[in-house]
């Protein structure tokens, strides 16, 4: 594994209990200098570089950009040269190294959980453990087997040994569970709140992100064989705990209260896909599109309500009018582009990505991690799964539930939501839907579209669903179902990487996809 000596952004000789934001995002530190750090501005931090490494910025390419393609709901706009690592799964282990950066981002947290108590800071290791059991989960979901026991030791291990990735699963579930025990003994105190810019410091908020990470892990695992009354035994534990989910709001990271109106202080998503700190709109703005598949299917149900958040009409954004698009807001007016077309689609005439996730002038909007409406669903899927399970709540009501959450995450009246009961519209209407499962499905990758491209796509590769087009620049039926390791591990622990066998991108799946 690639060593980090500790360097860490705005932590150099940066005394007191809080976290001044302008301060902390102008500092610049010497990359030769090993700083000694207070827990607090690294978790600080960290929290930052996380939302980063997953969004991007004007710098490069975060892993949600690349799940959004390859579960279907995005495409690239016919501005731009194809991008054939992309759309044409012309890929190396030169190609999509989100390892490097995960694992320096998970060195941050590591730090915070060995200092904290030595720094009188204790409040700040649960929310670092939730923090770590999320990136892992999401390094497993794309690379399978990899460093996990061994890991994060700086110089005295420096080529750790990988993991299997069932097992980094399982001890995911224990990490939580020691992340809540954590939270539930250490309350934040003073003014040392203003460094947690996820939740403001808010103990029972943490508690109930954790909970639903472990929902998420463990339902991931669904379709394993003999994991059911594992997965039973997990689920009934959270509701024995008592805190609950994250309900009514989403886990995310920032804010108006923390990025600025400044270059490289911007929400990442609006500083790579959006516009400049003046305003000026961003090259990128007319890459990523919304499908063609996805923008048919919402007008198909009539789902016009989300449509109309989650894409601006052909044209764009109307730059005098925020968040309204340039053409009348009609559902003939949105339109996709096919999954890897490469001519005859062009920014004029179809739709890009929508104000759910870009308004010009909304710099400061928080970056989401997991919203509400993931976890209903993924609430339903446990209940309709698993009956005797403690949950208190019909998979009906987790599910339409999960509708009224993704219209208010993404902006629409969630009156619109109830619309769909009793409409006999298949995988809308829960009562008529033929599979339940399916259904919910279908209707969680809706929800995660703009939100969470790392978790539509790996729901697409455990559920198969919904059946989406292949990419018109590949002639087989082949897909990704994970990453290679990248050259820069391969070249720094080579015997580990070897251990892992050959890697068919194509064909080795991970140990939760199982058909």
């Amino acid at each position: 594994m690639k060593f980090k000596s500790l360097i860490i952004a705005a932590l150099v000789a940066l005394g007191g209990s809080s976290c001044n934001t302008k301060q902390f995002l102008d500092i610049n530190t010497n990359p030769n200098q090993l700083p000694t750090s207070s827990p607090n501005y690294v978790f600080t931090n960290a929290l930052n570089t996380t939302a980063t490494n997953i969004a991007g910025n004007t710098n490069g390419q975060g892993s949600n950009e690349l799940g959004f393609y390859w579960a279907g709901q995005w495409t690239q706009g016919n501005g731009y040269i194809i991008v054939t690592t992309q759309f044409a799964y012309q890929f190396t282990n030169g190609d999509f190294n989100y390892w490097d950066g995960y694992y320096d981002n998970l060195q941050d947290y590591q730090y915070v959980i060995n200092n904290a108590d030595a720094n009188n800071q204790k409040f700040l290791k649960g929310p670092s453990k939730v923090m770590k059991a999320m990136l892992y989960q999401q390094m497993v979901d794309l690379y399978g087997n990899l460093p996990y026991t061994d890991a994060l030791k700086g110089a005295a291990v420096l080529a750790p040994k990988f993991d299997d990735q069932k097992a980094i699963y399982a001890s995911l579930i224990t990490l939580l569970d020691e992340a809540i025990v954590d939270l539930k003994a250490n309350a934040f105190s003073g003014s040392y709140g203003t460094s947690d810019i996820a939740f403001g410091g808010n103990i029972t908020k943490w508690v109930q992100f954790a909970n639903s990470l472990k929902m998420r892990i463990l339902i991931r695992q669904s379709k394993v064989a003999g994991s059911d009354a594992y997965i039973k035994t997990e689920i009934n534990k959270i509701v024995t705990e008592g805190s609950g989910f994250l309900t009514g709001y989403e886990a995310s990271i920032g804010g108006p209260s923390f990025f600025q109106p400044a270059a490289g202080q911007l929400n990442p998503v609006y500083d790579r896909w959006g516009y400049d700190a003046t305003g000026a709109k961003r090259a990128l703005n007319n890459f990523p599109r919304p499908t063609k598949f996805l923008i048919d299917g919402l007008k198909a149900a009539g789902d016009t309500l989300r449509l109309k958040r989650i894409a601006y009409a052909a044209g764009g954004e109307n730059g005098n009018t925020p968040g309204v698009s340039t053409k009348a807001e009609i559902a003939a007016n949105y339109v996709g582009t096919p999954f890897g077309a490469s001519s005859g689609y062009l920014p004029a005439n179809t739709s890009s990505v929508g104000p759910s996730l870009l308004v010009k002038g909304d710099y400061n909007r928080p970056y989401v991690l997991m919203t509400a409406s993931e976890v209903q669903f993924l609430l339903a899927e446990a209940k309709q799964r698993y009956s005797d399970v403690t949950l208190p709540n019909t998979a009906k009501a987790y599910f339409e539930e999960g509708i009224v959450q993704s219209f208010r995450v993404l902006g629409a009246n969630t009156a619109g939501a109830a619309a769909f009961k009793g409409s006999k519209i298949e995988n809308y209407d829960f009562d008529s839907s033929t599979d339940k499962l399916a259904a919910i499905a279908i209707q969680k990758w809706i929800a995660l579209t703009n939100f969470n491209g790392l978790e539509a796509w790996a729901e697409y590769r455990r559920t198969n669903l919904p059946v989406t087009p292949q990419s018109i620049q590949v002639p087989d039926t082949k897909r990704p179902t994970r990453l290679f390791y990248p050259n820069t591990e391969a070249g720094s622990n080579v015997a580990n990487v070897t251990a892992q066998g050959t890697v068919d991108v194509f064909a080795t799946k991970l140990f939760w996809d199982v058909d």
